[in-house]
């Protein structure tokens, strides 16, 4: 029987979005200005990576024809391949707004239709009568923060002062979502995860998609790090996803990664936790090894968003590509025929953009495997194709949005 791998490279987006606009994002191109920065010189760095982005497998399997459909032009200072063994195309995203739950249920066969919450972004960022119930509800002396802000800026900024005065710090983003940062020693890990907890139930009058743990360690704001026990506490989909589908029919999923946390423990099956990409991989290869026939195994590789894109390190990102553009070739070995391995992305974070936030574009779309004929599908309308062209593959139910790739090639 079947089996399918789905990795969403979080964040890797292939080029502005056709209501980028919408969203100021026009122009954005994760893929493209890394490639061009790279090409430029711009993202050498001593001792990490030096030259034009090097992708050969992800090339081999398609990425220069998705840049060129998806953003007109193929990135600069890659060649295209000779040959192409993937089946590769792009997607457009309908949910709206630009972040990760939205992308990975809509990847899942769940779009959001309903508009988020936000929060303000000039001035204080909470409602004074949301601080107040927080402080009341779980006994804190107030919050820091209160704004728009960089996980890693305001936690070097304000880290000294939560310390000495126990008040968490709480900042937002253009997200929808409630980031909460606190020490893992001076405030305690798990008080920072009961406090995300009661900030969640409170949240939902405002349709805030995300309460995120941010905690840290060091003791001053040269030695600050947030360390790799984040959490995420997300509103469940709206509707069923392909997980729910896949749960009901009894089919084996393993959830790698943040997955769990980002369907908020619905039909994520075994839960697999891993800090960082080469762990992350290091865990799928293990599962790919074992996994049993007719499942799903879903991860989630989110150094590239939250590491580089957040953190506009565009040579941190290129390095990032390239490690996994190296480990394509193993993750092939360790399939067996009827396989079906799935790459794309949940949205983007273009690391050359203005601001710290994602960006509205299309996302790259690879599937490869035994007996996977290499074509083009084109631009996808929806991301939902992607869950089921998998449904599809895994012989189950179809969803309400999208349709397989697979039967519909383009």
């Amino acid at each position: 029987m079947a089996r399918a791998f789905l990795f969403v490279l979080d964040s890797f987006g292939v080029g502005a979005a056709p209501d980028a606009d919408l969203y100021d994002d026009l122009g954005a191109d994760t893929l493209g200005h890394i490639a061009e920065f790279c090409a430029a010189g711009a993202g050498d760095r001593d001792g990490l990576r030096a030259g034009p982005l090097c992708l050969p497998n992800l090339s081999a399997l398609g990425l220069m024809e998705i840049a060129k459909m998806a953003s007109g032009s193929y990135p600069a200072g890659m060649a295209a391949p000779e040959r192409v063994f993937g089946l590769y195309g792009a997607a457009n995203e309908i949910s709206r707004g630009k972040d990760t739950p939205s992308g990975h249920w809509e990847i899942a066969g769940s779009p959001v239709m309903f508009d988020w919450g936000y929060f303000a972004s000039e001035g204080d960022a909470f409602p004074p009568e949301l601080v107040a119930e927080i402080c009341e509800t779980a006994g804190l002396p107030g919050l820091l923060g209160n704004c728009h802000a960089s996980g890693t800026e305001i936690i070097a900024r304000l880290g000294e002062e939560h310390i000495a005065s126990g008040k968490p710090i709480c900042y937002t983003s253009s997200d929808s979502v409630f980031q909460i940062a606190a020490h893992e020693r001076h405030f305690g890990l798990e008080r920072l995860l009961k406090l995300c907890e009661t900030v969640r139930t409170l949240l939902d009058p405002y349709r805030i998609g995300r309460v995120i743990a941010r905690p840290f360690i060091g003791e001053s704001a040269s030695t600050f790090e947030r360390t790799g026990n984040r959490r995420d506490y997300s509103v469940p989909p709206p509707e069923a996803t392909l997980l729910d589908r896949l749960s009901e029919a009894e089919r084996p999923i393993t959830s790698i990664g943040k997955i769990g946390d980002i369907f908020a423990h619905r039909g994520t099956g075994h839960e697999i936790k891993a800090n960082g990409n080469a762990e992350l991989m290091q865990k799928t290869l293990e599962i790919i090894r074992t996994a049993q026939d007719g499942g799903l195994v879903f991860t989630n590789f989110v150094d590239f968003d939250m590491v580089y894109g957040h953190r506009r390190d565009v040579a941190g990102y290129a390095a990032a590509l390239e490690a996994f553009d190296v480990w394509l070739p193993e993750v092939y070995g360790a399939l067996k025929p009827g396989d079906m391995v799935v790459l794309t992305a949940d949205h983007g974070c273009d690391p050359t953009w203005r601001g710290s936030d994602h960006t509205r574009e299309r996302v790259p779309v690879i599937a490869f495997g035994p007996g996977i004929r290499a074509r083009s599908i084109g631009i996808r309308r929806t991301y939902a194709d992607i869950g089921e062209t998998i449904a599809a593959h895994l012989g189950i139910a179809k969803g309400r949005y999208g349709s397989s790739f697979l039967h519909n090639p383009v």
